[in-house]
């Protein structure tokens, strides 16, 4: 009986590409937001959260892009 933790996905194993892409999001994102918060007129804690919404949106969605077009490649 093969156990429940074992899969064996046929093409993208999209399980990895999320893990992967939060993963990489967050070593990637938060110092980019970080450098990028530098050059950013910040004054109030409501432009911050907004202001990293959007730059960590950025991010997420070019590190999400990029791991599955690796997955995709290497499937």
């Amino acid at each position: 009986m093969p156990s429940v933790e074992t899969t064996d996905p046929d093409g993208v194993d999209y399980g990895w590409v999320m893990q992967v892409t939060f993963v990489v999001t967050i070593l990637v994102g938060a110092p980019v937001v970080a450098v990028a918060a530098i050059f950013a007129d910040l004054s109030s804690w409501g432009q911050r959260a907004s202001f990293a919404v959007r730059v960590g949106a950025v991010v997420w969605l070019l590190t999400a892009t990029g791991v599955y077009l690796y997955a995709r490649r290497h499937s």
